[in-house]
């Protein structure tokens, strides 16, 4: 029930009537057989539509429903890591982040820490940035290395236009092609963190302190 006295009236044609008394374009609506809905409330004096309202409503729904399959399309993903995670396991764990970036997909990329392996919170930056080189070609960093209480994690988005080299990535059993790293890899038995560790790699502030 529209309440106000006055509104200004858009008839089924799209055309402005202007402003009029609201009864006369409860009137007006109902000689086309059609009704009176506010379509911007707020607006002084509001503004109202001579439409089908059924047909209305079924166009905002149709709407809400393409909005949610949109928010939908793009899903989120979380690939975790060790600091001590080796080699073979580290290339294991970017397949599988890259077969969800070229899905569409975000992803997240975890490091947990155990017991003082939060005091080398650098190492899990090192190890962080070392997985986003290995997936260089499928997503680029979103959000940067954020240290939550013991755990530092980063965010990739996928990158444009991936669909089409699917298929040069996929191998048959719908899984990427191999990543392999672009720095030569550690001796058999060595851990990613041991090797950062022995490169020297510059300890890097933490971005949030750990929890005492």
């Amino acid at each position: 029930m529209i309440r106000i006295r006055e509104v200004r009236v858009i008839d089924d044609q799209g055309e402005q009537l202007g402003v009029m008394p609201t009864v006369e374009a409860l009137a007006l609506a109902q000689e086309k057989g059609l009704d009176l809905v506010e379509v911007a409330p707020t607006a002084v004096p509001p503004v109202c539509r001579i439409l089908d309202y059924g047909q209305y409503k079924y166009e905002l729904q149709k709407r809400e429903r393409e909005q949610k399959k949109k928010q939908k399309s793009q899903t989120f993903k979380e690939v975790r890591l060790g600091v001590k995670v080796d080699v073979h396991d580290l290339q294991t764990k970017a397949r599988r982040a890259a077969f969800f970036l070229d899905h569409g997909d975000r992803v997240k990329v975890t490091v947990r820490f155990r017991g003082r392996e939060i005091s080398h919170a650098n190492l899990g930056r090192d190890l962080l940035m070392r997985t986003a080189e290995l997936l260089a070609e499928n997503g680029a960093i979103e959000r940067q290395p954020l240290l939550e209480g013991r755990s530092m994690y980063i965010i990739m988005a996928p990158l444009e236009k991936r669909a089409e080299k699917k298929s040069e990535t996929d191998e048959g059993d719908g899984q990427p092609a191999a990543v392999t790293a672009s720095d030569q890899p550690p001796a058999s038995g060595e851990t990613i963190g041991d090797a950062i560790a022995a490169k020297g790699a510059a300890p890097q502030a933490a971005t949030e302190a750990p929890a005492q």
